[in-house]
């Protein structure tokens, strides 16, 4: 069978690692590391960055926040190691955590490393080689989703998560909160968002009265799956926005990113994720699933698509201010003004057809 797991390259421009350092951590840390360390980069991700280390024949992930712009709670190490530790025993989809420090005399800034998660993940399109017949993406989607659900019915305050986010009022404070994120990092040659914004203010529903664990980044790259067996979930990555509050939200999360095949070609341009092939669910399918598992009815999904329709395209404006201004050199965020410019035609589409 051919090798689909996942690939590093070499470390990019300008993102290089204090080796030694960085050894001398690891070593004084981790028991048992045994062997020569080499060091290469994962190439997806636009936030915190992350690393392979290889000590000997042990893989082990490394995170740190990015260069340039620092967005407190976004690049907050010490909540995504500690949310990994607290989550682990009851979502043993995560992540191993195994060292942190504080200390930036080390490389600069805060970091932390964890096992590696060996398998497949699916980026923008399938690995050459590995395909899915419509049956196959359709299982998929349900595996994806059912985790997603396995997710949010966690008992957070049983694993003593209470204090990873403030529920009540989540919502409002989240399109309160976006607003504010967007218009503080708002480029001369990025949209308006006027309209969509007020939209969203206008249609903020009520609390929904759903609290758990939420991802804030669910889609199939940041899920890993089984090497031998594709259609079995083995991981879920990158918790860096991870909190307690309105699992509905989260959904909208996932849903900005899922480009269905009858969407529009600026929509198919953007597409990070391979969710246009045969067999794959629609938005509305993925909708209907996560209901059922959840034993809820949706009956104002349009809200919380376009709410995350919108928080992608900060999430967006915010990566790109960093290349408008100098502070990173990675050519891939130079890109992004098109993606928030998609968005927003995107979301427009979503309230023009609205009836709520």
């Amino acid at each position: 069978m051919m090798d689909f797991t996942d690939r590093t390259k070499p470390i990019r421009e300008g993102e290089e690692l204090d080796l030694r350092k960085v050894e001398y951590f690891l070593r004084e840390n981790i028991p048992g590391l045994k062997g020569d360390l080499t060091v290469t980069q994962f190439p997806g991700g636009h936030s915190n960055l992350t690393y392979l280390i290889r000590v000997g024949k042990r893989e082990l992930v490394f995170r740190r926040p990015p260069f340039g712009r620092k967005v407190k709670t976004a690049h907050d190490m010490g909540r995504e190691y500690r949310i990994l530790k607290a989550l682990r025993p009851a979502f043993p989809y995560c992540p191993a955590p195994l060292a942190y420090t504080e200390d930036e005399s080390l490389i600069g800034c805060p970091f932390y490393v964890m096992e590696k998660i060996r398998g497949i993940i699916i980026r923008k399109d399938l690995p050459a080689g590995l395909s899915f017949t419509p049956e196959e993406a359709g299982r998929l989607c349900e595996k994806l989703i059912d985790v997603f659900v396995e997710l949010h019915q966690v008992d957070y305050k049983k694993i003593g998560m209470e204090d990873f986010g403030k529920p009540q009022g989540y919502v409002r404070r989240q399109v309160e909160g976006w607003i504010g994120r967007y218009r503080a990092a708002r480029t001369q040659d990025a949209p308006d968002y006027g309209g969509i914004m007020a939209w969203l203010q206008e249609k903020m529903p009520v609390e929904s009265g759903l609290v758990s664990v939420i991802h804030n980044d669910y889609r199939f790259d940041n899920v890993v799956l089984a090497p031998q067996d594709p259609f079995r979930i083995i991981g879920v990555l990158d918790w860096e926005m991870a909190t307690i509050g309105d699992p509905l939200m989260d959904l909208g999360g996932a849903l900005a990113y899922w480009v269905n095949r009858a969407d529009p070609p600026p929509m198919q341009a953007v597409r990070v994720v391979p969710t246009h092939i045969e067999g794959m669910f629609t938005r509305e399918e993925l909708i209907a699933r996560y209901s059922e598992r959840m034993g809820i009815s949706l009956s104002n999904s349009d809200f919380y698509y376009c709410f995350g329709l919108f928080r992608l395209a900060a999430i967006a404006q915010q990566i790109y201010w960093r290349f408008y201004h100098g502070e990173t050199k990675d050519e891939r965020f130079k890109l992004m003004i098109v993606l928030v410019q998609v968005l927003e035609e995107t979301a427009r589409r979503v309230i023009e057809r609205s009836d709520l």
